[in-house]
């Protein structure tokens, strides 16, 4: 905790960063936030149920961005996505991933998420997420917001935005159905997910069960021991499957309990959004490394100014190997150490909290070491304190258009839901001092 801070004389009072500093205010209206959870009556009472269970789930303040730095953010999840179509590219990416992943049925993957942190040379990608939760959870948050200052109105969602961007939500799943099976007769959305009940975001999954049922889908929540592979259908209940909305983070559908789920999906015989291919050709963390590498991404092809990009976008990134221990010890400071398969910030290492014992786990395991890039600071009030905390921010894309920008605030080495004053927080961006 820490006393607010006297104004920096370097930042302009309207710019991002000094309002990120300067400005307590809590913007979240409790009321809309639950008419906005709880617009469907078959919701009623999920707010109480957030409440009780999740008391950190969601910020009660914002996030400012210059639009400066959502134009960057916009630029570099483009040029990813079209480094990603590179044959070259392509070829090492699915020569490394499990069998699976070489399917290609057309969907290009829903709710993909791309976190960065920002530093003084703008956004850095931290991390690419096929499975990205939060989208539906932070639409409502967004409507929730009430202005703090009649600076500050214009900036927050209004209505007809909000009724848009539903929409847009919508049709993203619309269109990987398309794609896979173009005018036939879409029925139904099997949300899928590990003890879906037990999940931190299962409040979402009933928000985007009621997203489908609006549209005149029938929609479920189950966990994947629920589907059955019978007579070349996927069933739920008995019920044909169409579509699997899929939240699970065995990836490769490699576990016993999802055969069936990976026999439908090698047949063709259901849509299933995100699906392995995406997540070998976006979301491995080796991908990190193909992508800070500049000689690489010119052999495969990529465009001088792509490589521009992610050259001030993807901070430099390297496979943990016994070879490059002692360099990467020597180094470790400047480094943040992360599993190849991992996700949700899972047994990721800052280099300067680590112990010899976690080191060892390190190199006996699949890691990569990348550049730290220390999260920005958010100065929020506590329980009537000042306090500093961290935020990262989250694009919510499909086919590298950016839906939505969320951020998460929090305490501690790597972001969590645990910090009183943190959790979800709509980002707010605001223009940039030069423009006013």
């Amino acid at each position: 905790m820490t006393t607010a801070h006297p104004p920096d004389p370097t930042l302009s009072l309207t710019s991002a960063e000094a309002l990120n500093r300067d400005c307590y205010c809590r913007t979240l209206n409790q009321q809309r936030l639950r008419e906005q959870l709880e617009a469907d009556p078959s919701l009623h009472g999920l707010l109480d149920t957030v409440l009780k269970t999740r008391a950190n789930l969601f910020s009660s303040s914002v996030v400012f961005i210059s639009e400066k730095v959502q134009a960057q953010i916009r630029a570099t999840v483009q040029t990813i996505e079209r480094v990603a179509t590179l044959p070259g590219y392509q070829a090492q990416a699915l020569a490394r991933a499990n069998p699976v992943a070489h399917f290609d049925f057309g969907p290009q993957s829903v709710c993909m998420g791309y976190d960065f942190h920002l530093s003084r040379q703008g956004p850095q990608l931290i991390e690419i997420n096929t499975n990205a939760g939060g989208l539906l959870l932070n639409s409502a948050l967004a409507r929730a917001q009430e202005a703090c200052c009649a600076e500050l109105g214009g900036a927050f969602v209004t209505s007809q935005r909000q009724s848009a961007l539903t929409r847009t939500i919508f049709d993203m799943f619309a269109s990987e159905w398309q794609r896979q099976r173009g005018n036939q007769p879409w029925r139904n959305v099997v949300i899928v997910d590990s003890a879906p009940q037990a999940q931190y975001l299962a409040p979402e999954f009933e928000l985007f069960r009621q997203l489908f049922a609006a549209q005149g889908l029938q929609a479920w929540i189950a966990g994947p021991t629920e589907l059955q592979w019978q007579g070349g259908q996927l069933l739920h209940q008995g019920t044909p499957v169409d579509m699997v909305y899929n939240r699970l983070t065995d990836f490769y559908l490699e576990e016993p309990a999802h055969q069936a789920l990976r026999q439908a999906y090698e047949a063709g015989a259901v849509v299933l959004t995100p699906h392995p291919r995406a997540h070998a050709l976006l979301a491995n963390k080796r991908n990190l490394i193909a992508l800070s590498q500049q000689p690489l991404l010119a052999a495969w092809g990529a465009a001088s100014s792509d490589r521009q990009l992610l050259a001030a976008h993807v901070p430099a990134t390297r496979l943990v190997t016994a070879e490059r221990a002692d360099e990467l010890w020597a180094q470790r400071r400047q480094l943040f150490f992360k599993p190849v398969a991992g996700y949700g910030a899972k047994a990721a290492y800052r280099g300067d909290k680590l112990t010899k014992r976690v080191w060892a786990e390190i190199l006996a395991g699949d890691f990569v070491a990348q550049a730290l890039v220390p999260p920005s600071e958010r100065l929020i009030e506590v329980d009537g304190v000042a306090t500093d905390l961290k935020f990262d921010l989250r694009a919510f894309t499909y086919a590298g258009e950016v839906q939505l920008l969320a951020a998460r605030i929090y305490s501690g080495q790597t972001t969590n839901f645990r910090t009183p004053g943190g959790g979800f927080a709509p980002v707010i961006v605001v223009p940039d001092p030069e423009t006013f």
